[in-house]
């Protein structure tokens, strides 16, 4: 198995510029997942390791090769797609070797390679079956069988679980996870689900605009995230944002706390705009008149209330408990200032 290392990657369409001088480092044997909003590069980023997408500037290595000109077949990687693409008229078990077949594999090595991917995925009982036969979650689980016959030194996956219901993309998200755990290989995963990204990885890329915004563990990112952007991208539900302005003292004054804080980190200086964010859990409802209940989600153990201040500023509050909100009363808030951040309004980076 082998890391992957990029170095001042660039991807150019013409004269736009989609990918702008990334520098990551992947691990051998680690499991990263690309996350971000629609048409921030990620995919793109994936397809250039793959060698889908030509390289405008910049070096990919896989382990000690430098890749970056090699055609996809050369890289040692193999891709499983949003899309299962796999043949109709072929059995799961044709699926899952004809790559091998293509190269010219003895039909022995084939079997073996199938038998033992199959084992790992658990597919067994479907091997004479055709993709008709099978559900969304078990022709993924064939996809990503063929990708483990090929025995590549990076798998690359492309939304795979995107076109599965919610109930099997747990399921599948669960089987990944395994996977890995069970063959070590070197992972690069992309999606736009940020609760896929903190479950499944070693460590996040998030990027927007085809740059990286921060790279980290799933818990870094956050409970320490660098700017606005990563602090409410990664989270469900999504940090609370409240506009505030420094007030004399060094406080923090937000308009919809209806009062000033101190907080631990060093404040700018007086009548500087600034922004507060404080995510759902770690608010509190108590008795109070300064916030309307608007709706609540009840999800069983959890709910969100969401309120609305007087100011017009909304937020999430996430409550546990029997003791749920009522939609339409009136409550007020506290929290533990240690636990809100601060972001210049600005360049939106994070206050510390």
């Amino acid at each position: 198995m082998s890391g992957v290392t990029l170095s001042n990657v660039i991807k150019r369409y013409g004269d736009v510029q989609v990918i702008h001088g990334v520098d990551l480092t992947i691990g051998d044997g680690e499991f990263c997942v690309f996350v971000g909003p629609s048409g921030c590069g990620k995919s793109t980023l994936l397809r250039m390791v793959a060698g889908l997408e030509e390289t405008t500037g910049g070096q990919m290595t896989i382990g000690t090769r430098d890749v970056t000109r090699e055609d996809p077949a050369e890289r040692g990687v193999a891709m499983v797609f949003q899309t299962y693409a796999l043949y109709p008229h072929m059995t799961v078990a044709e699926n899952m070797g004809f790559g091998l077949k293509m190269t010219g594999h003895p039909r022995a090595d084939i079997d073996r390679k199938v038998a033992e991917a199959s084992r790992i995925l658990k597919l067994d009982e479907y091997l004479r079956r055709k993709p008709a036969a099978l559900s969304g979650g078990q022709r993924q689980r064939v996809a990503i069988g063929r990708a483990i016959v090929r025995g590549p030194e990076v798998f690359l996956f492309d939304e795979p679980l995107s076109n599965l219901d919610a109930e099997l993309r747990v399921e599948m998200r669960v089987e990944i996870a395994r996977l890995h755990k069970e063959i070590g290989a070197t992972m690069i995963y992309v999606t736009h689900d940020q609760v896929e990204a903190m479950t499944l990885a070693d460590k996040i890329v998030v990027l927007r605009a085809g740059r990286i915004e921060q790279v980290g563990a799933p818990l870094e990112l956050y409970r320490d995230p660098d700017n606005r952007f990563v602090a409410g991208f990664i989270g469900s539900p999504a940090m609370n944002f409240l506009a505030a302005k420094v007030g004399a003292g060094r406080q923090v004054a937000a308009p919809a706390l209806q009062g000033s804080l101190a907080l631990p980190v060093q404040v700018p200086p007086e009548g500087t705009a600034v922004t507060l964010g404080i995510r759902p859990e770690h608010i509190e409802i108590v008795p109070g008149d300064t916030h309307s209940v608007d709706l609540t989600e009840a999800l069983g153990g959890v709910s969100y209330a969401y309120l609305v201040a007087d100011n017009g500023e909304r937020m999430i509050v996430e409550e546990r408990g029997d003791h749920r909100s009522a939609e339409g009363a009136r409550v007020g808030v506290r929290f533990d200032p240690a636990r809100a951040m601060l972001f210049d309004d600005k360049s939106e980076a994070r206050i510390r």
